[in-house]
C-alpha cells in the first residue's frame, strides 16, 4: 500500500469531501439512524458552501488523508474552549478502513492540540456506532459522558462524548 499523506483541505477538495461524506454515512449509519436523519445531517454538516466558509475560519481545521492522488479520509477539528480541541468529524472511505488512515488523521489532530497547549482531545460518537467506539478506544479515548442533543428537524444526536488525554506520549 502507498503511503498515507495528511494535508489541509483546500477549496478545490471540498466537492470530493462532500461526496466521500455521503459514501461513508450510507455505509455506516442506516442501521443506526433513519435515512431522513442521514439526509438532514448531511445537508446540515456537509454543505459545500459551509465547508468552504469553515476553511477560512480561525479555530477550525479541515484535514484530508490521501493515498497517492486518492482521497481516502478527512477530519475536521475545532477549538472547543476549556483547553480542549474537538475532533468534530473524522471519516474514512470504507474500502480503506483498518489501514491506518484514521490513525494518521487522529495523530494530525492530536499534534495540533498539543501544539496549541490543549491537554485533551474530545469527540462525540453515536452510542450505537460500535465500530467507531471500538476504534476510538484503541486510540486511547474513553467515554466521559452521555448526551442527547436536539439538532432540529425532529432529530437528536444520542452520543457519547469521548476524551483522550494528551499528557502522555502517543
Amino acid at each position: 500500500m502507498s503511503e498515507i499523506s495528511v494535508l489541509p483541505v483546500t477549496d478545490a477538495d471540498v466537492d470530493a469531501i462532500v461526496d466521500l461524506a455521503r459514501v461513508v454515512w450510507y455505509d455506516t449509519y442506516p442501521a443506526i439512524i433513519s435515512r431522513a436523519q442521514i439526509e438532514f445531517m448531511l445537508a446540515q454538516r456537509y454543505d459545500a458552501a459551509k465547508i468552504r466558509s469553515e476553511l477560512t475560519q480561525a479555530g477550525v481545521w479541515w484535514d484530508q488523508a490521501r493515498i497517492g492522488q486518492q482521497l481516502v479520509g478527512f477530519a475536521c477539528s475545532l477549538s472547543s474552549g476549556n483547553s480542549e480541541l474537538k475532533l468534530d468529524k473524522i471519516y474514512v472511505d470504507p474500502q480503506h478502513q483498518g489501514a491506518g488512515v484514521g490513525a494518521r488523521l487522529i495523530g494530525q489532530v492530536a499534534a495540533r492540540a498539543r501544539a496549541a497547549g490543549c491537554p485533551t482531545l474530545i469527540l462525540a460518537v453515536n452510542k450505537r456506532n460500535e465500530r467507531a467506539i471500538a476504534a476510538y478506544r484503541r486510540h486511547g479515548f474513553i467515554v466521559r459522558e452521555a448526551v442527547c442533543v436536539d439538532i432540529g428537524g425532529g432529530f437528536v444526536m444520542d452520543d457519547f462524548i469521548m476524551a483522550k488525554s494528551l499528557n502522555t506520549s502517543c
